[in-house]
């Protein structure tokens, strides 16, 4: 009997709240069946910090820093498939409503005006990434092959994303699950 290979599956949450992760989660007992023919490569459900060869990446949050944009090079080099997942992803959801201002205004009033700073300072440790000068969707970085809206996307939602990927087949992800709310 030939023991068919799992799909590879990594994910990642860049600028975002990790809300696409929890509700990826709300799959419950429906993840153990999806385990029977996937394996996690990096994700936050492993701690593995970097993305190997995988078939499909699932990235939620938006870019803001250097560190996001490595990241999301790294899983577009070695994903076959990559999916925007969630609103942070798409559009750069709450995240980028900082791109209505501008970063240096920003830094100056949460370290060192805002209301109860108490050692003001601008952080300038070099092992914080570097911020870019807005949040970017991903797609402004890398090529996407799909995109998951929601805030998050429902676990019915990933379901119907993910189905047709481990049977080789496009998505198409039903009109009920494509809301805001």
């Amino acid at each position: 009997m030939m023991i068919k290979p799992k799909i590879k599956i990594a994910t990642t949450s860049l600028a975002g709240c990790f809300g696409c992760h929890m509700s990826f989660l709300d799959m419950d007992e429906r993840l153990v069946s999806l385990l029977e023919c996937v394996e996690f490569d990096r994700s936050p459900f492993t701690d593995i910090k970097h993305c190997g060869p995988c078939d499909i990446g699932l990235i939620e949050g938006g870019v803001c820093n250097a560190e996001n944009v490595h990241v999301l090079r790294e899983f577009r080099a070695n994903c076959k498939t990559l999916v925007a997942v969630g609103a942070c992803a798409i559009n750069g959801g709450v995240p980028a409503m900082r791109n209505f201002f501008d970063l240096q205004d920003c830094l100056q009033e949460v370290y060192l005006t805002g209301t109860g700073v108490m050692n003001p300072q601008i952080p300038g440790d070099i092992e914080l990434p570097l911020l870019l000068d807005k949040v970017y969707p991903i797609s402004e970085v890398v090529r996407i092959d799909y995109f998951l809206p929601g805030c998050p996307p429902s676990a019915d939602a990933f379901l119907q994303l993910l189905q047709p990927l481990l049977a080789g087949h496009k998505p198409v992800i039903a009109k009920s699950q494509l809301h805001y709310d």
